[in-house]
C-alpha cells in the first residue's frame, strides 16, 4: 500500500475495540484529528466518477472545495427508491440540489420508516466535517441499533451551525453486500 500512497501523504490507523457505530468508529480517531476538519469515507461504499467537461473533479473534491468556501459540513447524498429509504441515513431538504451542488439541510433522520422520509436522499458514507463533531460524538447517547449513529451527531451539530447535504454526481456501490460487490466488479470490468 505504502508504493501507491503519494510521499506526502502519511497513513495512521486506529482500532475500534467494539462494534459499537459509525459514531464510535468516528470518535476513536479523535486523537488523530485534533482541532482539523477531516473527511470520512466509508470503505464499503466505492464511488465511481466518470470525469467529465461538466465534472472535471471528482465529488470528494468538490466536496472538499464546497468546505473550504461556505464553512459548512459536507454530506455526500444520492436519490434512492422510496421503499428503500428505511436502509438508509436520510437528509431533509428544501429542494433536492442538482448534482454537484449543495444544499443547507435541515435534518437528518437515520432508517426513517417507508413513507415517514423527508426525502429520498440517502446518506452515502462520505462526509466532510469539522472537528467540533467529536465532542458532539462524545455526548451522543446510543441510537438506531444500540450503537453510537454519527447521523445523530451530525443532528446535534445542525443546532449550532448549517450542515449542507452535497449531491455526487458519480454512481455508488455498496460493496458491503455480495451483490453490490458483484456490481461493482462488473461495471468496472
Amino acid at each position: 500500500i505504502e508504493a501507491i500512497i503519494p510521499s506526502s501523504v502519511k497513513v495512521m490507523s486506529v482500532r475500534q475495540g467494539a462494534p459499537l457505530g459509525l459514531g464510535h468508529a468516528v470518535l476513536c480517531a479523535k486523537p488523530l484529528i485534533g482541532n482539523e476538519p477531516f473527511a470520512v469515507l466509508l470503505p464499503d461504499v466505492l464511488v465511481y466518477n466518470a470525469q467529465s467537461s461538466d465534472f472535471p473533479n471528482n465529488d470528494l473534491k468538490i466536496m472538499i472545495t464546497q468546505f473550504e468556501k461556505a464553512g459548512h459540513a459536507q454530506i455526500m447524498v444520492e436519490e434512492v427508491p422510496n421503499d428503500l429509504v428505511d436502509q438508509y441515513g436520510i437528509v431533509d431538504v428544501e429542494k433536492a440540489p442538482l448534482e454537484g451542488e449543495s444544499i443547507q439541510m435541515q435534518g437528518i433522520v437515520e432508517k426513517p420508516a417507508v413513507g415517514t422520509a423527508p426525502s429520498n436522499l440517502s446518506v452515502i458514507g462520505r462526509y466532510i466535517l469539522p472537528a467540533s463533531i467529536m465532542e458532539l460524538l462524545e455526548k451522543t447517547p446510543k441510537g438506531a441499533g444500540n450503537e453510537i449513529q454519527l447521523t445523530d451527531a451530525i443532528a446535534m451539530l445542525q443546532k449550532e451551525e448549517a450542515v449542507d447535504a452535497y449531491r455526487m454526481h458519480g454512481k455508488t456501490f455498496d460493496c458491503g453486500s455480495k451483490l453490490g460487490y458483484l456490481k461493482a466488479v462488473l461495471h468496472y470490468g
